[in-house]
């Protein structure tokens, strides 16, 4: 080995055009997730209001950073799930083991998260009834 490395040539730009580039290829991802993943949208319908309540509720600023941040945490979970299912397809449509696994394994951990979200508010928001 020569100590090259191979790297693709959509590799990106440096400086300024690396950062407007990426601003864009995420903006175009959060556009296609919208368009064609429908779980992303239905978590998305429950981030958005959820939200707007914890900015609400007479909470601490740290209490309502970790509702705010559990609930952005699924929708980073459900991207990188989708990005998983994406290139698996882009492989093969072919039932296979390993293509299964890890479906799977992204589908648990959006479970995971969306558990910890859940778990998350019940141990924050709850006690503001109990008074």
């Amino acid at each position: 080995m020569t100590g090259h490395h191979q790297t693709s040539e959509f590799k990106s730009k440096s400086g300024v055009k690396r950062i407007y580039a990426a601003l864009l290829y995420s903006m175009h991802g959060f556009r296609t997730a919208w368009r064609s993943e429908h779980a992303f949208r239905q978590e998305l319908m429950l981030v958005v209001p959820g939200v707007v309540i914890a900015l609400l509720l007479p909470l601490p600023a740290l209490q309502k950073l970790a509702l705010i941040a559990v609930l952005i945490l699924v929708l980073i979970v459900e991207l990188l799930n989708s990005a998983i299912e994406a290139v698996v397809d882009r492989v093969s449509f072919e039932h296979h083991p390993l293509s299964k696994n890890a479906k799977d394994f992204g589908s648990a951990a959006v479970f995971l998260a969306l558990s910890l979200a859940g778990v998350t508010w019940a141990v924050i928001v709850l006690p503001l009834f109990a008074r």
